[in-house]
């Protein structure tokens, strides 16, 4: 089981912050660093020291850390040209010797889009299913040769396509791209473009008495495209409350300002044995990679923990 460390550094955390989670992340032997795409807290906090750009971030953390993976879950479509996000995404993997990955999503936060003049369109997912094409496209096409696109909210003219990504693409080794990650709810249009453009399939925050339908889903969807459903990973994101005993438990619940007994229930919480016991669940239905969401980025006890007591139990 791949554990990542996942962070929403939009609720109050400088890119000093996040550089600490992040060697904290290498040195204890996590897979991967991934932070949200946000330019709005919410909750009751001040959101102080303001919102840190997630790809300026990454950039930075490429330059600093050697092994994990590192990743939005999920950019916005609606934050970036798709053209302008293939050079940054490439870049970045560029940057980091070949470590980075793509989650992209819709975006739904119409509150953050509001504070800093960002347009919210109705129709985002036809957004979402162009920049999917666009940008696999950009990274994809021959050096030396062109790509065009005209679809119905972008449209590109011989573009030289580059830079390119370090890596190769997971779905076709012959050309050059990033895994991509695809994640939602919807039942339909969702696991199609899973299907047809992403290497993993992410359920954030899911009823884990929904997980097993979800994951049946979007295998019946890669079927349906012809794709071997076992190529895709299946994965899940949940926030992390993990403690030696109830009271360490409950303190860190109150540190993120969560009910501990709705954290027991839906996320990685409770002893470092119920943790093993909650993402053993996830394994028995198909999920081989899951996101601990920390929210207290001070709590670095916190992460070693789960690497000593939780991760060397999991294998």
């Amino acid at each position: 089981m791949d554990l990542r460390i996942f962070t929403e550094p939009q609720q109050g955390a400088s890119y000093d912050d996040q550089l600490a989670v992040a060697r904290a992340t290498e040195d204890l032997g996590f897979e991967g660093f991934f932070r949200s795409d946000h330019y709005l807290g919410s909750g009751t906090g001040d959101g102080l020291p303001g919102p840190t750009d997630s790809w300026t971030t990454l950039a930075g953390l490429a330059r600093e850390t050697s092994r994990i993976r590192l990743g939005t879950l999920v950019s916005s479509a609606t934050f970036r040209h798709p053209g302008v996000l293939a050079i940054q995404v490439a870049q970045v993997d560029q940057m980091s010797g070949g470590r980075v990955e793509l989650g992209l999503g819709a975006g739904w936060f119409a509150q953050e889009h509001a504070a800093y003049g960002i347009p919210f369109p109705e129709k985002r997912f036809d957004l979402l299913t162009e920049q999917l094409e666009l940008i696999t496209g950009l990274w994809g096409t021959p050096v030396g040769s062109h790509y065009g696109f005209e679809g119905s909210h972008y449209t590109l003219t011989n573009s030289p396509a580059l830079p390119k990504p370090v890596q190769r693409s997971p779905l076709d080794p012959e050309r050059a791209g990033v895994p991509v990650i695809v994640g939602g709810n919807g039942p339909r249009r969702t696991p199609a473009l899973a299907a047809r453009y992403a290497s993993e399939f992410n359920m954030s925050f899911p009823a884990p008495a929904d997980v097993e339908a979800r994951v049946a889903t979007v295998r019946a969807a890669c079927e349906e495209a012809g794709r071997d459903p076992s190529s895709l990973t299946y994965s899940v994101a949940q926030v992390l409350c993990a403690g030696r005993d109830d009271a360490e438990v409950a303190r860190r619940a109150a540190a993120i300002r969560r009910d501990v007994t709705e954290v027991r229930a839906v996320g990685f919480a409770g002893t470092p044995s119920a943790v093993v016991d909650r993402i053993g669940s996830y394994r028995e239905l198909g999920v081989t990679r899951v996101y601990l969401q920390v929210l207290d980025l001070h709590d670095l006890d916190h992460l070693e923990l789960v690497a000593s007591e939780v991760a060397s139990q999991l294998g």
